[in-house]
């Protein structure tokens, strides 16, 4: 009985075949350094925002998060005035 994982029983591992002697990886530091260097060259692509930009950007999330939370705070006080108004002050 063999399932679709390449096992004999269904309850082992798949069965792989052997590396062969020359298919070494390379080393932690060698692979933290090669992260490191494609980190780096990633990082060169992008578009850096100007200051000019980056204040706009800012100030606009700024003025929008002021938005939400006083939306958000209008609701919560019509809410509970409602809820206060049907169900008497306690």
């Amino acid at each position: 009985m063999s399932d679709s994982a390449g096992t004999a029983t269904g309850l082992g591992t798949p069965d792989r075949p052997e590396r062969a002697g020359k298919e070494r990886r390379p080393g932690r530091l060698r692979r933290v350094i090669t992260f490191y260097k494609q980190v780096v060259a990633e990082l060169r692509k992008v578009i850096w925002p100007t200051r000019r930009e980056l204040l706009t950007y800012t100030a606009v999330v700024l003025v929008f998060v002021v938005f939400m939370v006083a939306v958000v705070s209008l609701f919560d006080f019509v809410f509970s005035q409602g809820v206060l108004a049907v169900f008497g002050n306690g």
